[in-house]
């Protein structure tokens, strides 16, 4: 759930039930602390899907009906009886929410996602383009840099800028982001990429291109005075070698999981 979903539902004012989970015990589709808000229109998040939620969400929608005010609990266990199989136990709380805490989760979120990493795209080239449509659902801060101010496709997901000098913006990015660099120029490439290479805290390094590009990059890293070591950091080429596959959705997919993976991993 993110804040900008909230947007419609505060301006239309609708009644509103939060669904939390309160706590867990074994394995369960959730952790605690997961929630979704349910109107007679809509759901935004999910607390794991399932007969789990199908029984929450009766439940959200038979107080909606009632107006009912007053929150109340729920504990289901995820085995035969409700037919699932986890095997753990989740509680919930359905909470009735007003616009004054719509408001206030709205807020909440805002300041959540403000703390989460940055992916720093470079290039909005067709698989540029692709990966900014794959990482745009996901709960990190993707945006766009190009220098080319006509490239850029309407529509696109996630913020973007068009920027004479992006390497700059790398020593800007805050501790624990990602690099990801796939614009149409090698030499700009480089550039970005040895300035990602100067730091110590960012989760991901990476660089569109052959085996060939990586290795003319390392002889150009070591001619300029590069430590060898820093060359481990530098994921090229991007999106792992199981699948062949270049085109640029299949590419995006692939880089977009590689990065989640070290966005999640990675400890500043």
């Amino acid at each position: 759930m993110r804040a900008s979903d909230l947007v419609h539902l505060i301006q239309a004012a609708e009644p509103a039930i939060r669904i939390s989970v309160t706590d867990t015990k074994g394995s369960t589709p959730r952790e605690a602390g997961a929630s979704m808000i349910v109107t007679e229109a809509r759901t935004i998040g999910t607390i794991g899907g399932g007969t789990l939620e199908f029984r929450a969400l009766e439940r959200a929608h038979d107080m909606l009906k009632s107006h009912q005010t007053t929150a109340e609990t729920m504990e289901l266990p995820l085995g035969p009886e409700i037919g699932q199989c986890c095997g753990g136990r989740v509680a919930l709380s359905l909470q009735p929410v007003d616009l004054t805490t719509l408001l206030e989760i709205h807020d909440q979120l805002r300041e959540q996602e403000s703390r989460q990493p940055e992916i720093l795209i470079f290039g909005g080239g067709h698989v540029g383009t692709a990966l900014a449509r794959a990482l745009a659902p996901l709960p990190f801060r993707s945006r766009m840099v190009e220098t080319r101010p006509d490239i850029l496709p309407d529509g696109l997901p996630v913020p973007s800028e068009i920027l004479a000098m992006p390497e700059a913006l790398v020593s800007q990015a805050k501790a624990g982001s990602a690099i990801v660099v796939l614009t149409h120029d090698h030499a700009l490439d480089f550039m970005i990429i040895s300035e990602a290479m100067q730091r110590d805290d960012l989760a991901y390094i990476g660089m569109i291109g052959s085996k060939t590009k990586r290795a003319t990059f390392a002889s150009h890293w070591l001619d300029k005075g590069g430590a060898s070591e820093k060359l481990k950091e530098l994921i090229c080429p991007i999106g792992g070698s199981a699948v062949s596959d270049k085109r640029p959705e299949v590419i995006a997919a692939m880089v977009a999981a590689e990065i989640t993976q070290s966005l999640i991993s990675f400890e500043v």
